[in-house]
């Protein structure tokens, strides 16, 4: 039996975590759960999973959770989300939460010598550098939640990486893979929402309309592998059954093949170095579809482009990219700027920062403030 708390888990990942969950009480159980304002869904898993801790951000929520948890006398105990994650033991935390705010209580969770499930790439994109460090501080294993990054860390099971020539991170190509540059100012917020293959939060398919999502999981192998950037590799494969490969100084390539789902990474992050069967898995592949692959075009997908100059340049850049683009999407999805506008606010944002060669946490939450203030009043004078 392995114990588990989940940040942010009312989103897609957090509730296909609890899926799993349900699907294995003999195998897991869930000892707190985080949520930053969904009550209603928050309390439909407490009645379910019954975890002996909440947390939940919002301060009006938090109050409406109080009433529901005494009027039905529920044996759970509502903390501040500093004390849950260092006063309660659990065997893993799947870090859930969406967008940049999930990097503090990804620290809080390293300090603590917890392993993590990270599916919030957005601690890494930002400071890579800190929480790598930190994990080798605490001993922590990070398991990847990305379908990317699982890919590649299944892949690499085993093996030396010494021998490693390449990594290739796969990408769908989004909803826009066919459409034409000059037609990206006509995007409707809809269209961009409405993945081919993935069933996901509104963040993340915009990320992947962008393909910044690619960008980030570039980022993200950088650190979490330890391999050079030059030998990461990006390449369309539309049909998202080959989640990513690793090509060996041999010539062998090995590739995690599997449905579209997040479930599989979800499940092997909790269970490793077990697996167990999953559900309702629609596993039937089409295996004479799998080898269909393109290139990237970097000045359509401008997006991976900056992520690429981000990494190269170091220091506070890749924090200023992962901020600037959450804040775009947000305004994007708020219908405040067009589609094409969110890599040029991203752009634009990179080339005004004051440049910190080693930023610390302090540093980079002084300039995630400074783009949070930056980018309106630059949204405001186009």
């Amino acid at each position: 039996m392995k114990f588990i708390g989940i940040l942010g888990s009312t989103g897609s990942v957090g509730q296909q975590a609890l899926d799993i969950v349900k699907e294995h009480p003999e195998k897991f159980k869930v000892k707190f759960l985080t949520c930053d304002s969904n009550i209603d869904e928050l309390i439909k898993q407490l009645v379910l999973f019954k975890p002996n801790y909440i947390s939940i951000n919002k301060s009006e929520a938090k109050q409406k959770l109080k009433q529901f948890i005494n009027s039905k006398n529920i044996d759970c105990e509502i903390l501040p989300f500093k004390d849950l994650i260092h006063k309660v033991k659990v065997d893993i935390v799947l870090n859930a939460i969406s967008g940049y705010q999930g990097l503090e209580p990804t620290i809080e969770i390293i300090k603590t010598g917890t392993d993590i499930a990270l599916s919030n790439k957005e601690s890494i994109v930002q400071a890579g550098h800190i929480v790598i460090e930190l994990a080798k501080k605490y001993n922590v294993n990070i398991f990847p939640v990305d379908s990317e990054h699982s890919a590649i860390w299944q892949c690499l099971v085993g093996e030396d990486k010494n021998n490693i020539k390449r990594l290739i991170l796969t990408a769908s190509g989004g909803p826009f893979r066919k459409l034409d540059k000059s037609k990206f100012f006509e995007v409707t917020k809809k269209e961009a929402l409405n993945h081919p293959n993935w069933s996901m939060g509104d963040k993340i398919s915009i990320d992947s309309a962008t393909m910044m999502n690619k960008g980030f999981e570039l980022i993200e192998a950088y650190w979490l592998f330890g391999i050079d950037l030059e030998k990461i590799d990006i390449i369309i494969h539309p049909q998202s059954l080959i989640h990513s490969m690793v090509e060996y100084i041999d010539g062998s390539i090995k590739a995690q093949i599997s449905t579209p789902t997040m479930k599989i990474p979800i499940q092997y992050a909790f269970s490793y170095p077990d697996r167990f069967a999953i559900d309702n898995l629609d596993n039937n592949l089409e295996l004479w579809k799998v080898m269909n692959f393109e290139g990237v075009d970097l000045e359509k997908f401008k997006c991976i482009k900056l992520a690429y100059k981000a990494i190269k340049l170091g220091g506070s850049y890749p924090t200023v990219l992962n901020v600037s683009n959450d804040i775009a999407v947000d305004l994007f999805l708020n219908d405040k700027i067009s589609f094409e506008m969110i890599p040029k606010i991203i752009e634009e944002t990179m080339k005004k920062h004051n440049y910190n060669k080693n930023p610390n946490l302090l540093d980079i939450k002084y300039l995630t403030k400074w783009v949070e203030d930056f980018i309106p009043n630059m949204v405001e004078s186009l």
